[in-house]
């Protein structure tokens, strides 16, 4: 008699399993840093030329100023490199070449579009950034940086 298999849909038998903590945490970072930039920049930092009324939110967020683009995208760019690991999707077969040339491909993209939108004022800008301003090339920079991350498991 053979043993019947059961089939569990997170777990693959020849790349492991799909969904682990590393996963969870590196999937929570990310998602905690976009949501941190996104409320900073829309709840918090009221632009007064936009919205009529003041600032809202926690008062720790007003104060910490430009250090809150710091804070989102450190946690998305330590998520990217949370999934790295090979317990992870992302850290292991195709997921690595697809992270890596992801985040190199975004980080490219964010420093070009900084440098053709930069110079157009008519523009009105784009969120996030018309705040970063030269920063803007440390926030590319650190996307391929993370991609090399994701190089260094490149079998």
């Amino acid at each position: 008699m053979s043993k019947q298999q059961t089939h569990d849909s997170f777990t693959d038998p020849i790349r492991g399993p799909l969904l682990t903590v590393r996963f969870v945490l590196a999937l929570l970072l990310v998602v905690v840093g976009i949501a941190w930039i996104a409320y900073y920049y829309v709840g918090v930092r009221a632009d007064p030329a936009v919205f009529d009324s003041k600032a809202t939110g926690p008062g720790f967020l007003g104060d910490l100023k430009d250090w809150n683009y710091l804070i989102g995208f450190g946690a998305v760019m330590l998520g990217l490199v949370v999934a790295a690991h090979p317990s992870t999707p992302l850290g292991r077969g195709r997921g690595v070449v697809v992270g890596m040339l992801g985040c190199f491909l975004i980080g490219l993209l964010w420093i070009c579009t900084f440098y053709v939108l930069s110079g157009k004022p008519d523009l009105g800008g784009v969120p996030v950034f018309n705040d970063l301003g030269q920063k803007n090339l440390m926030v590319g920079i650190a996307l391929m940086g993370v991609g090399f991350t994701y190089a260094t498991r490149w079998e």
